[in-house]
């Protein structure tokens, strides 16, 4: 077994502290007593106790919410189909500009695809609200997805699929019943993932959101504009209490999926 040197191991004790001593901090000062952010006062759960009574910002939760389960569901069908016919179509008319027009999200501006975005709904006559903000969150996370599950099906083996055609199954059987369960942990990493971006999205839905649909992220972007109060820490925390669940239950399903994959092969093998 490799050991970490002496410059590996300052390396990453300072990237993670860069990266999560803001974190504590952020989490610590969530049940400071004080109105000050920066003055600790003593231990309280106050403002946790004032967000549930701010109307604001449970409605901007709300619709954030809405917005992350429905754009991440649409991204994830989307994405897995798109990387289904990248891995499995083969060479088809079109296939160089299909793959770029899936791959573009990914190196495009944010800015310039929530201006593209706005100009669209406003040429086809769509009011701006729920409804644009999921089509466009949509539209930029399907190429995470689609880039998860790709990388899932190229290492797919394609004997496994074949069996289940020769015993009788069709096409869509065969991909419901045997291909769908073994990529499963790749599609629930990319409906994580979307998830995640939806709810931590902030230039595209600012370009695509109206008046009657604020997310969470504008809520808190225009309310840190006036001074970071006790209660966005509050939320805060609560974000990352959600993500950080999201990310172990993940860790979890793909790990009890890999042992169950594991233990059927060893028990193909043995039969």
């Amino acid at each position: 077994m490799n050991r970490l040197s002496w410059f590996n191991t300052v390396s990453l004790t300072l990237g993670f502290a860069f990266l999560y001593i803001p974190m504590i901090i952020l989490v610590v000062y969530s049940f400071n007593a004080s109105k000050l952010v920066t003055v600790w006062a003593g231990f309280s759960t106050r403002w946790y106790g004032e967000l549930l009574r701010d109307r604001a910002f449970l409605n901007a939760a709300w619709v954030t919410l809405k917005v992350a389960v429905a754009s991440s569901t649409l991204a994830t069908v989307l994405g897995t189909m798109a990387a289904y016919v990248m891995v499995r179509g083969g060479r088809f008319r079109g296939r160089t500009l299909f793959s770029g027009m899936i791959y573009a999200p990914l190196v495009m501006p944010e800015v310039i695809t929530g201006l593209s975005l706005l100009l669209l709904f406003i040429g086809i006559g769509l009011d701006r609200g729920v409804l644009t903000i999921v089509l466009a969150h949509t539209t930029f996370s399907m190429c995470y997805v689609s880039v998860v599950v790709s990388s899932r099906l190229a290492t797919f083996d394609l004997s496994l699929e074949e069996a289940a055609l020769d015993l009788g199954c069709s096409r869509a059987e065969a991909f419901r019943l045997v291909t769908l369960p073994i990529i499963a942990p790749a599609v629930i990493s990319g409906w994580l993932l979307a998830f995640t971006l939806s709810l931590d999205d902030l230039v595209i839905a600012s370009f695509t959101s109206g008046p009657s649909a604020t997310t969470l992220p504008i809520k808190i972007f225009s309310a840190v504009r006036l001074g970071v109060s006790p209660e966005i820490n509050a939320l805060s925390t609560i974000m990352i209490a959600i993500v950080t669940v999201g990310v172990i239950a993940a860790s979890l399903i793909s790990k009890r999926n890999l042992v169950r994959q594991r233990r059927d092969e060893l028990a193909a093998v043995r039969g």
